[in-house]
């Protein structure tokens, strides 16, 4: 079997950082790839070796190809390791990486391509009896047919890029009134974000629950779960909050969604880390969504309630270990909940909001883990995904866990620019949240971004004062150093935010 010596980390940021902690630990050497923008990223530093590959546009640096597996030949590098996003799920440079003689720290490129067709998935699973949302099966060609087909179904139903994701290419049609206009604009989406234009339908689930198993496979047959996640926090169908294990299932549930995970993954003989989702109504009847081929933006919190680093899994995997976690080893202990702390403006429909981190502090304590690539001072790229962080806590129960995060969003310090933290807080003290009874329009029917434009206001005015009162005092005693003064104010601030 190869023992990889050497790992080049083909991304950047938080996750780049993940990687190389879990590979310096195994005694591997890194390799950290970085465009002219991310010059400072601690994740450069890092390193036991960092080559510029270009410049700021992923185009240009994190997706050329050629030069990331030229830099891997110049430094003798024995394996990649994608990350999440980029090209991560990109089959052309797995085997590009296979046939350069390196070790590709994932899944095969067939696996890839196959689960990277919501199409060709749907068809792989459906020989293990996967349950299915009604639809079609194939890409829609005869719009006439299609449409008879929804009427079948029946109204509302989802038209989705066949290689889709993000919520691109997918478009919601009430009556059939609706259908050739909003059909028109799924295939349109789906060419211009996808340069693929297939489309098909199926039922619209209304109210679902997003939840996903993560399993992980060896490249000798043996596939294993490590329960679900619950993603159903969500903005413009991508996920803001995750937490495992899921309020929302019973143990029975959990197994049979788990066995279904797992023969998914075996449809097209995966092996590496990888992630099957599905829906679930309000009947708690569940269906295949598609399979994430890579690992995920929440691994963390599955690390956290079953001790596994994923991480370090993939890469023994990739080496041609055999896993020795066998499915009866593992067992669900404590709750897990992570938030993606995004550069957006939550009051403003989530925009990104790009500048320079002015501070920076992250939350500390028994059950928190910061994921991070930014320290104070560095700038946000306009460039890339807008998230600076992932902040995960860990609880005996989930009650613990939601507290452990309230404090751990208060602790938070960042200015200079607009986050999702606000949002997050709103999420863990809303009633909806801590009972279980979200889904996915959580944010669509209780989120009102006035709700924290009133708090920011009552924010401000709070701190005015206490600004106020310590300048006065101060002027009169003249007792406070600069530095003194600004820790005061922050403590008699945070006191009271903590009180509220």
């Amino acid at each position: 079997m190869p023992q990889i010596k050497k790992i080049l980390v083909a991304n950047r940021g938080e996750i780049a950082l993940r990687i190389m902690r879990t590979a310096r630990e195994m005694n591997i050497a890194t390799v950290a790839i970085f465009s002219e923008a991310d010059r400072k990223s601690p994740h450069v530093r890092y390193a036991d070796e960092a080559i510029c590959i270009g410049p700021a546009p992923s185009t240009e640096s994190y997706l050329n190809m050629a030069k990331i597996l030229q830099v891997c030949k110049d430094l003798n590098v024995d394996a990649i390791h994608p990350g999440y996003g980029f090209l991560s799920e990109n089959a052309i440079f797995a085997r590009k990486v296979q046939e350069a003689g390196l070790i590709f720290i994932g899944p095969s490129p067939e696996a890839i391509e196959i689960m990277g067709s919501k199409l060709a998935a749907k068809q792989a699973a459906s020989r293990y009896n996967i349950p299915m949302v009604p639809g079609t099966a194939e890409a829609i060609e005869d719009r006439q047919e299609a449409k008879e087909l929804a009427g079948v179904i029946g109204y509302p139903i989802l038209i989705k890029a066949s290689a889709g994701g993000g919520g691109k290419g997918m478009r919601v049609v009430s009556n059939e009134a609706e259908f050739d206009e909003q059909m028109d604009r799924a295939v349109s989406e789906a060419l211009s974000s996808f340069g693929d234009g297939s489309v098909f339908i199926e039922k619209y689930i209304s109210s679902p629950k997003h939840i996903e198993i993560q399993v992980l496979g060896d490249h000798h047959g043996n596939i294993i779960h490590l329960f679900e996640r619950e993603c159903s926090i969500q903005r413009r169908h991508q996920k803001v909050v995750e937490e495992a294990p899921s309020i929302s299932i019973t143990s029975e549930i959990r197994k049979e969604m788990g066995r279904c995970a797992v023969d998914v993954a075996r449809s097209c003989g995966y092996y590496g880390a990888g992630t099957v989702e599905f829906i679930m109504d309000e009947d708690h009847r569940f269906y295949f969504l598609e399979m994430n081929t890579r690992l995920q933006v929440e691994h963390p919190v599955t690390e956290q309630i079953t001790g596994i680093d994923l991480v370090k899994q993939m890469i023994l995997i990739a080496e041609g270990n055999t896993m020795k976690i066998q499915q009866e080893d593992l067992a669900i202990k404590g709750h897990s909940i992570e938030v993606r702390v995004y550069a957006e403006d939550s009051a403003n429909n989530f925009l990104p909001d790009v500048g320079t981190l002015h501070t920076y502090v992250k939350p500390d304590g028994n059950g928190v883990r910061v994921d991070d690539g930014f320290e104070q001072g560095m700038e946000i790229p306009i460039y890339y995904d807008p998230m600076i962080a992932k902040l995960i806590t860990y609880g005996q129960n989930r009650e613990e866990a939601i507290a452990k995060m309230i404090r751990a969003i208060d602790e938070y310090q960042i200015s200079g620019v607009q986050t999702t933290l606000p949002f997050c807080r709103f999420v863990m003290n809303h009633e909806e949240f801590t009972s279980g009874r979200f889904d996915t329009n959580f944010v669509a029917r209780h989120f009102d971004p006035e709700i924290l434009k009133s708090h920011s206001n009552e924010d401000a005015i709070q701190l005015a004062a206490i600004i106020s009162g310590i300048l006065t005092k101060n002027k009169k005693e003249n007792e406070l150093t600069q530095n003194e003064l600004s820790a005061e104010i922050f403590s008699k601030w945070k006191s009271r935010r903590l009180r509220v």
